[in-house]
């Protein structure tokens, strides 16, 4: 289907293309036991693992052996507002606190359609102050989330410097679902390409979005938010994915109001191929994660830096 892809690869996209398509007929909690038993634990990741419970918030600290203990790197999971946890993530996470050599904290919001919107986000804020009040400092934290919880991540840091909390001092967002209008013409560019489609995408947003709240709203689509005074943004995406435009769109509103703003789409990748093991452009992706945050997870705060770059 693309040129820079491997046999291999094309056959793992097709299988995850054509599951993705028909996974909704599926019960909801069939698939999210499935994400769960997928993700097996790593013995040889060493890095430890500790559940504990933020007032109701299901969460966990990951502690590679060699890590700096006063930087932090929170996380929020991904799989529309209806998927995911700690556990189907604890791969990645692993992964990601052991590279950067710093402790990571997951947190298990709650999912829709249980639970609609805002109650993600109340959960996410009320974690981070939870973090803030047990001394973790907001200098040396970083918060990062892909798909969902890149918007998530994104509608967090808006809430917090709205209401004059403390930010990270940067964040991260892989493959970011930031428009939930779904206008982006990256949807039917890539559509023969990416596992996202479109038509799945609108059952999330059902699911997720109360019928009183617009799409629009700031705080369910950062795009269309006020992003002035947001700390420095990471974004990364995959040339050959549904999300491509919202990762676009981001750049430019962050660019628009001085936000210090790097995007790295890297070719022919489809949606969060960055959790993908053993894919070369995957390692690549964590390797400039992990080079940013040995840059801001120190306290920079530079607003110097507004630009894309492509990855073939």
């Amino acid at each position: 289907m693309r040129d820079a892809w491997t046999v291999e690869h094309e056959a793992f996209t097709r299988v995850i293309h054509h599951y993705t398509k028909h996974s909704t007929l599926l019960p909801l909690s069939w698939q999210r036991r499935s994400l769960a038993v997928l993700a097996k634990p790593n013995p040889k990741a060493r890095v430890s693992v500790e559940k504990l419970d933020v007032d109701g918030v299901p969460c966990a600290w990951f502690r590679p052996e060699d890590a700096d203990p006063d930087r932090t790197l929170v996380y929020l999971h991904g799989g529309g507002y209806s998927l995911g946890s700690i556990d189907s993530h604890r791969h990645f996470v692993s992964k990601l606190a052991r590279k950067a050599r710093m402790n990571a904290f997951a947190i298990d919001y709650r999912l829709a359609p249980e639970h609609v919107f805002p109650a993600q986000l109340e959960d996410s804020v009320g974690v981070w102050r939870w973090l803030m009040a047990r001394g973790v400092n907001p200098q040396k934290a970083v918060l990062c989330g892909e798909s969902a919880g890149g918007g998530l991540t994104m509608s967090t840091l808006i809430a917090l410097r709205d209401a004059g909390e403390p930010l990270p001092s940067a964040a991260i967002v892989l493959s970011p679902w930031v428009d939930l209008t779904l206008r982006g013409r990256s949807h039917d560019d890539n559509a023969a390409y990416d596992y996202l489609h479109r038509s799945v995408l609108e059952i999330y947003v059902r699911r997720f979005v109360p019928e009183r709240v617009e799409r629009t709203h700031p705080l369910v689509s950062p795009v269309y938010a006020n992003l002035r005074g947001l700390p420095p943004l990471l974004i990364q995406a995959g040339g050959a994915e549904a999300l491509l435009d919202d990762a676009q769109m981001l750049r430019r509103r962050a660019q628009e109001h001085g936000v210090d703003v790097t995007l790295t789409v890297y070719d022919d990748m489809v949606h969060a191929f960055m959790l993908f093991a053993g894919v070369r452009r995957a390692q690549d992706a964590v390797s400039e994660m992990v080079g940013f945050l040995d840059q801001r997870a120190e306290g920079s705060r530079l607003v110097d830096n507004a630009s894309e770059t492509h990855y073939q």
